[in-house]
């Protein structure tokens, strides 16, 4: 992918750049919508990435141009404040990496930025955040920041989607596609934002199976899911749902935000007991833990669909009791995920691809994953 990035850059701006930074995709082993109520999420990086050159410009012009898009292009000037671009939606995460640089204090120069990446669309696997993750990294080496601090990173990335992209997600996906350390998911306290890697054992994959039901991350639904956590928590007096080791009864709260707030204690509390399974090696347990996270976002979140729960029961029942599969992802679509013994990932893989088809009636992309590392420049 670098050759190809290499000679994007070159046939759009006339030159080679000064840098290449990545920044990882990522699939959460479980820990689903906890994040924005300041709970736990146990994800890992994947080896599915985005890439972006950077070179430096001397007027204050910001150009990008996106591989993946057929060439599209966009620009803006730091001498102006830096807005979101309806006509270029795709350049908000970048802008808004920008934005929350410029913030920060950053001294940045103009840049020529090219974008490539390698990651399905629509499967849920956060493109957005290793966007925000390379595009900051590579602009901080640029203002001469090489060792930008990689949580502020996600900060920043998490920022942009706020303001730029219009979804109020959780530190999530930008944290850990910042700090990932190879071979390990990460054990995330998304209050302190503590970051605690927990080895996969030897001899256990990562199946991740794209659905073919692109997501488009219906982020008015998962705005909808963030304004129900928050008003339950107001409701039982508590900052975040985190504060609650265990939900007390209704007491007047409406059936659907109490469901909401169901599926958040209780993924709380499966997510720690996963990490101390995973550590144990502890399959059976994981599985049951992974199987009990999908059934909560399946009946108290309600963020799946008939089409994903019959893959994950597929996924579930070829793995049996050694390991286990759920939806992974915001909801709506995308992705499942699958833990499972490496010995016997092609019999499985082969039990999905005979029994699931795709909405336009194909076979489904199947990736096997080990965990891989944050952020880096090239």
């Amino acid at each position: 992918m670098i050759g190809a990035l290499h000679r994007l850059f070159r046939e759009s701006f006339g030159a080679m750049p000064e840098l290449v930074a990545r920044a990882p995709g990522r699939v959460n082993l479980i820990g689903e919508h906890t994040d924005y109520n300041d709970g736990f999420v146990l994800p890992c990086a994947i080896s599915r990435q985005t890439m972006v050159a950077a070179r430096r410009r001397d007027d204050q012009q910001v150009r990008i141009v996106a591989g993946d898009l057929g060439g599209a292009t966009t620009s803006f000037s730091l001498a102006e404040p830096v807005t979101p671009d309806s006509a270029a939606p795709w350049s908000n995460y970048v802008r808004g990496v920008v934005d929350g640089l410029l913030d920060a204090g950053i001294d940045l120069p103009g840049a020529d930025l090219a974008i490539m990446g390698d990651m399905p669309q629509g499967a849920g696997l956060s493109s957005s955040a290793a966007l925000e993750n390379a595009a900051g990294l590579g602009l901080a080496a640029l203002a001469g920041q090489p060792n930008f601090d990689r949580t502020r990173l996600a900060l920043i990335g998490q920022r942009a989607e706020h303001r730029f992209a219009g979804c109020q997600c959780g530190i999530m996906d930008q944290l850990v596609s910042a700090r990932a350390v190879a071979g390990s998911a990460l054990l995330i306290d998304c209050r302190s934002l503590e970051c605690s890697p927990v080895p996969l054992p030897d001899g256990l994959a990562v199946m991740i199976v794209h659905s073919g039901i692109e997501r488009g991350l219906v982020d008015g639904e998962y705005n909808l899911r963030r304004q129900q956590c928050e008003a339950a928590a107001r409701h039982f007096g508590v900052a975040a749902l985190r504060d609650l080791d265990m939900l007390p009864d209704p007491g007047g709260l409406d059936p659907v935000t109490y469901a909401r707030a169901r599926h958040v204690v209780g993924e709380n509390a499966r997510t720690v007991a996963a990490a101390d399974a995973l550590r144990g090696g502890e399959l059976t347990r994981l599985g049951e833990l992974i199987a009990e996270s999908h059934a909560a976002m399946r009946d108290d979140f309600a963020i799946t669909l008939p089409a994903i729960d019959g893959l994950v029961a597929l996924l579930q029942d070829a793995i049996g009791s050694q390991g286990g599969a759920r939806m992974t992802g915001g909801g709506f679509g995308g992705a499942v995920v699958g833990l499972l013994p490496l010995s016997e990932v092609e019999r499985i893989r082969g039990a999905v691809l005979a029994g699931y088809r795709t909405p336009d009636g194909q076979p489904p992309l199947v990736m096997i994953e080990a965990p891989a590392a944050g952020a880096s420049l090239i």
